[in-house]
């Protein structure tokens, strides 16, 4: 959470997700507060909320990225749950459309405005001192030098959806003074951006100069918009579904403890067992058959990207800290209930000393000393993984690479050809996990752990895709 900034008379909170490049808000006048698209672990809420009476939740729109906790913070609190009125959601809220006035107290009020374009039904929120604009939240539509996607209802959808992204973002510059904040609830790392976000903070004056929704012409903005979209997670599939027809209450009980015996079985089945600490723990010593996926990254955006839906996970981390902090995270994508969890160091939880393996690991500089025959005490680099996005690819990549993005890996093993495996991404992260699903898939492999943008400095040949 970051401290809260005074805007006028009123305070708005920010509570942010990094781990899924979402934030939520809570403004207050001290006495009443507002909350605007929660995520499901309300608790911070709660917490941020402190004296000031929860009196409204608000949602900009059906969410596809996270579940909401919005509607079971309205039970908790007893606060009015307002939701777009075209959404048709099953349960009781207060159905909002475009021109509402939601009087929340006589200093803090908010204006309902609509401004479809991440989805059909779009809502943004202009929150008002005594009648005054001071800023706006504005969920999925402008965001810092950005829009919110607009292919997640379709791709035959994404083009209008488009037009009426423009056209909103414009609608909100038009409307609100040049100082007036925005407070945008993508973009910090969230697949729901159009393009990378950036910047912490801005006004609508500073988003006429930088962002191409205000300074390109609408079918600029829309071909520019369009062409620039990457893939998104799978498990977004499962949100929004999820989120209209009402979430369940929160479930972090711990899961059930597995013993080594247990553990090793659930690796011999080819379960996902999730190995949560740094990568480089992990590439020191791991359980054979084991997922790196580290609690300092994404963990829950690529593991809920990669599984089949509804798949058992295990979870193995250092302390029950960690695997409380995986849980969290997971429930806000929709994992609800692990399989089992296991704590300890690897040589603890093998059930036999065989089950131990290390994963080595190298630069760029490494790769390219390997490239030119001169691996050292590596092994050779037969083939170059690229595990990045497409967009990633495009912009910039190793000559003679392979692409397969992580996302896809664990299906397309078998398309990694013959040899052992140097495979890189743009930091490491996603090269670790990458390592540990070929290791599970027999292959020899060496994980860059390194930085993509030292790729080029450190002699290795890049281009970019035709």
């Amino acid at each position: 959470m970051t401290a809260p900034p005074q805007v006028g008379q009123l305070q708005v909170e920010v509570v942010e997700t990094s781990s899924l490049g979402d934030r939520s808000y809570l403004a207050t006048d001290g006495r009443h507060a507002v909350v605007i698209d929660p995520q499901r672990d309300v608790d911070r809420i709660i917490g941020a909320a402190g004296r000031a009476r929860i009196a409204l939740v608000l949602e900009t729109h059906v969410h596809n990225d996270y579940v909401s906790g919005g509607l079971e913070l309205a039970r908790l609190t007893g606060a009015e749950y307002g939701i777009a009125a075209a959404d048709r959601a099953p349960f009781a809220h207060r159905p909002l459309q475009d021109g509402d006035l939601l009087e929340v107290s006589d200093r803090l009020q908010v204006r309902v405005v609509a401004t479809p374009g991440h989805t059909f039904h779009h809502l943004s929120y202009v929150l008002e001192d005594a009648g005054e604009p001071v800023g706006v939240f504005t969920g999925g539509s402008l965001l810092y030098g950005t829009t919110g996607r607009t292919d997640l209802l379709g791709d035959e959808h994404s083009e209008e959806l488009a037009r009426h992204q423009h056209r909103s973002a414009r609608k909100l510059a038009d409307l609100l003074p040049a100082g007036a904040q925005i407070w945008p609830t993508h973009g910090f790392g969230s697949f729901c951006s159009a393009t990378q976000a950036s910047g912490d903070a801005s006004t609508i004056g500073e988003q006429r100069a930088v962002n191409p929704a205000l300074s390109l012409a609408e079918q600029d903005f829309v071909e520019t918009t369009l062409a620039g979209l990457d893939a998104y997670p799978a498990y977004y599939a499962h949100m929004g579904i999820r989120n209209i027809t009402g979430p369940e209450p929160l479930d972090l009980r711990a899961p059930a403890e597995a013993p080594p015996g247990e553990l090793a079985e659930r690796l011999r089945r080819g379960e996902w067992v999730v190995d949560l600490r740094s990568r480089k723990a992990y590439v020191d010593s791991h359980l054979a058959g084991t997922v790196s996926l580290g609690l300092d990254g994404p963990m829950a955006t690529w593991l809920g990207w990669m599984i089949e839906w509804g798949s058992p996970i295990t979870l193995v981390g250092e302390s029950r800290e960690q695997i409380a902090d995986a849980q969290r995270e997971l429930v806000r994508i929709g994992i609800d209930q692990p399989a089992a969890a296991a704590t300890g160091q690897p040589a603890q939880l093998a059930a036999d000393p065989a089950q131990l393996t290390s994963t080595p690991t190298a630069t760029f500089a490494d790769l390219a000393a390997a490239l030119d025959g001169r691996p050292g005490e590596l092994p050779p680099a037969d083939v170059v993984l690229d595990v990045r996005t497409n967009n990633e690819w495009r912009a910039s990549h190793v000559e003679g690479a392979v692409h397969i993005p992580l996302y896809e890996l664990a299906s397309r093993v078998s398309e990694v050809p013959a040899g052992s495996v140097w495979v890189h991404c743009g930091s490491g992260y996603r090269a670790a996990a990458a390592a540990s699903l070929l290791e599970s898939a027999g292959r020899a492999v060496v994980a860059i752990d390194d930085s993509f943008a030292d790729a080029r400095s450190s002699g290795v040949a890049l281009t970019t895709a035709e």
